[in-house]
């Protein structure tokens, strides 16, 4: 076994070579010196047990036409180390000899006699795939942590069942209509379908169907050929082509022309389309989930929407409910959102006050999860102490009978008998009490000069 002389720089990488000739060991020396460490093996024990026993970036394995042994250790080695790229060398350059190695788990294919250019482009070719590839499957593995539907906020009974339901459609390949008012989640679920299916490694590509004008909808779902309208200079592939073996996510379906419809009912129907201005039929594997905010059955009613598509993509349909029907869930949603908040902006609050919380679940939330969302990322962006304060939660009172006028009343005597209890609690000591309820002692006392709270022992009171 000999070893090369290893670099000194920086980014240097560990390559394993296994039955290289002795001018191939010179090649190899020469020309990865100057950034990869080589280690270089005779015989497949010890191939096996540097492979054990170190990390290696990419494997040469040289392979002779006379030696099927060689083609055995490849696959063996692939089969162990499937995310390491291995390059095989050989002196024979048949096309079945080439094919037979990819085939068993080569990465390339270098044929003897071979320039240190060449080996010095394959191996940083190789290096390049790893960290691209390690790169996809972090972010896979990020994508199936936060599609994960054990962290979706299920409390009450109603939301559990479509959870269970939404569990048992992700086995299944059949299309999801997912209906609901804007904000519910149909987005996020879509995703914990996919990424919980056969198909998570496959893409997911998701369109607002509303936001697109309808001049563009068709070129953006099934691709353009060159020329095929003014501005088309060149061809594109449609969202349709992006999602081939996975699933699109299709939002806002009812607001679709009836036209792009009818080439939609096509696509679910036969799997097949053609891209704007082309002739060549294109063959699709696909997970179709459409979702609306619009009643389907009055569109078609009024002429917007086709009754066969209706009922091609209501194959398996879920409801999601508002968040004013999922009380129970405002609470622990909210915290998870401000778990997220925090997160993203470096910022240390732990919980909200006991006040804070009252009012968050007293609203009804029009724009459900994402205007829940949104207006805790402002309180976080607004907050300067560790609890988030009233005075941080900016709710528009005028769009919802649960904050009006009349129900602030309400509030406000609750918010003053928590400060009271945690006053008597506390034996009337404001930096106490202001610990009992998360706040501090500058927000306590503001709230009871508010309040109008007064106490014979407090010294301005004397």
């Amino acid at each position: 076994m000999g070893t090369n002389k290893p670099s000194m720089t920086s980014s240097t990488y560990s390559l394993l070579a296994y039955d290289c000739s002795y001018e191939h060991r010179e090649d190899f020396g020469a020309a990865l010196a100057d950034n990869t460490k080589v280690t270089i093996v005779g015989d497949p024990r010890s191939f096996q047990q540097e492979l054990n026993k170190n990390h290696y970036d990419v494997i040469v394995i040289n392979v002779t036409a006379d030696k099927n042994d060689a083609f055995d250790l490849l696959e063996q080695t692939h089969r162990q180390h499937p995310y390491t790229p291995i390059i095989v060398t050989s002196e024979t350059e048949k096309a079945d000899f080439i094919v037979q190695a990819i085939r068993r788990g080569a990465y390339d294919f270098i044929v003897k006699p071979f320039s240190p250019a060449r080996i010095q482009l394959a191996v940083q070719k190789a290096i390049n795939h790893r960290g691209l590839r390690n790169e996809i499957d972090y972010l896979r593995g990020r994508q199936d942590i936060v599609y994960d539907f054990s962290m979706v906020v299920a409390e009450t009974p109603a939301f559990k069942t479509i959870i269970n339901s939404l569990k048992k459609f992700a086995e299944t390949d059949s299309t999801i209509l997912m209906t609901g008012d804007t904000g519910t989640g149909k987005s996020f679920l879509s995703g914990s379908i996919h990424y919980n299916s056969h198909r998570r490694a496959k893409p997911f590509i998701k369109i607002n169907c509303a936001n697109i004008p309808e001049t563009l909808l068709e070129s953006e779902l099934f691709g353009h050929e060159k020329g095929s309208f003014t501005g088309a200079v060149k061809q594109r592939i449609g969202r349709f082509e992006q999602a081939n073996g996975g699933t699109i996510f299709l939002d806002e379906i009812g607001e679709i022309s009836l036209e792009i419809q009818t080439k939609l009912l096509r696509v679910l129907e036969e799997k097949s389309f053609e891209r704007v201005g082309g002739n060549k039929t294109i063959q699709v594997d696909i997970r179709v989930i459409a979702a609306t905010n619009k009643d389907l059955d009055k569109q078609i009613t009024r002429g917007k929407f086709r009754e066969d598509l209706f009922y091609r993509i209501n194959v398996l349909p879920i409801h999601l409910p508002p968040l004013r029907e999922r009380p129970d869930c405002i609470e622990p949603l909210a915290k998870v959102m401000l778990r997220k908040a925090c997160t993203s902006l470096k910022k240390k609050i732990s919980d909200f006050s006991p006040t804070a919380m009252e009012i968050i679940k007293a609203y009804n939330w029009p724009g459900n999860i994402r205007q829940l969302t949104n207006t805790i990322e402002r309180a976080v962006i607004l907050e300067e102490s560790n609890h988030i304060q009233p005075e941080s939660i900016a709710i528009p009172r005028f769009h919802t009978p649960a904050i009006s006028a009349a129900a602030c009343e309400p509030l406000k005597v609750h918010e003053k008998d928590l400060i009271l209890k945690a006053l008597n609690d506390s034996l009337w000591v404001q930096k106490r009490a202001a610990k009992r309820l998360g706040i501090s002692p500058r927000s306590l006392n503001y709230k009871i000069k508010k309040l109008g709270i007064t106490h014979p022992n407090w010294r301005k009171n004397r």
